[in-house]
């Protein structure tokens, strides 16, 4: 049994398919599928049932890929454990981010971490917050910034700051000349969202009662950006975070209409396994965050 083979079965699991672990792994497909044979044989148990399109676990494969993390955890940590006889500022860094904050906050972070530790590579990813606690948990991430609420086990999180939400508008909308509106006020009007897993969808829609209806959700699109342009169309409203208006920038063809209180907000984190061995990495990231236009 080797480390290798644990990261095939791991991958195995978490995308349910020989192909998309496969390319997860950079490896061919046959050669994962041999070495997850393998690896069967070895202990003499099926840890996974084969179907047409798809494998799913069986319950011993459950508890063998339970362990099969933690080990794979533990051999990460004896990395970092290493790692912290150099410079905890030199290592590369993996940080990942929800798409509706990544867009708005590296290119704030990047100079600023730049500037502070010179000689700190950052690997960089935005992804649901779902995917970014898999691989938080897996190792492949060191640590993310998310909403709140956020659980998971073996992890630790650190509020960063509260971000408000705003209204933007078509320019010719009757209600762009108004100084503030209520939340409950956009069931009235077309509106824009994003699609099912993003997690600002769900906090709009909480935050906004009677807000998704069938009577004035138009459509939804994939990032806050694309939903921006349809804005500017006139085919609808839609919701923002305040990072995504650049003050300096305002949007073209569109306005920014502010609430009234209370204001919609989301509260952003930073999340970390526990085990993480680098905490002036994880100090300087919530510093340098909150430093960001985002976080004042």
């Amino acid at each position: 049994m080797t480390l290798t083979e644990l990261r095939y079965i791991v991958a195995l699991a978490t995308e349910c398919h020989f192909g998309r672990a496969a390319e997860r792994c950079f490896v061919s497909q046959p050669t994962l599928s041999i070495a997850v044979k393998k690896l069967e044989s070895e202990l003499g148990v099926a840890l996974f049932e084969r179907h047409k399109n798809r494998v799913q676990l069986t319950p011993s494969g459950e508890q063998i890929i339970e362990q099969a993390r933690k080990v794979l955890n533990e051999a990460k940590r004896v990395e970092e454990l290493a790692q912290l006889g150099r410079d905890p500022l030199t290592t590369p860094l993996r940080l990942g981010a929800i798409y509706t904050i990544a867009p708005y906050l590296f290119p704030h972070l990047v100079p600023r971490i730049r500037q502070q530790a010179p000689n700190l590579p950052l690997y960089l990813e935005e992804n649901f917050t779902h995917k970014l606690r898999e691989k938080l948990l897996a190792g492949e991430l060191d640590a993310i910034v998310i909403a709140l609420p956020f659980e998971a086990p073996d992890v630790l999180v650190r509020e960063l700051y509260d971000e408000t939400f705003v209204a933007l508008l078509p320019e010719d909308h009757p209600w762009s000349e108004r100084e503030r509106l209520d939340p409950e006020e956009l069931e009235q009007i077309p509106m824009l969202m994003l699609g099912e897993g993003h997690c600002f969808r769900d906090q709009v829609l909480e935050a906004c009662s009677g807000l998704g209806s069938e009577n004035n959700l138009i459509t939804e699109g994939g990032s806050l950006e694309t939903i921006r342009h349809m804005v500017a169309t006139g085919l609808g409203s839609t919701v923002l975070p305040r990072s995504a208006i650049d003050p300096d920038h305002p949007p073209k063809l569109a306005k920014v209409v502010p609430f009234n209180p209370p204001v919609p907000k989301r509260t952003l984190a930073l999340a970390w396994r526990t085990s993480f061995p680098r905490p002036k990495a994880i100090d300087l990231l919530c510093d340098s965050i909150r430093l960001c236009p985002a976080g004042r």
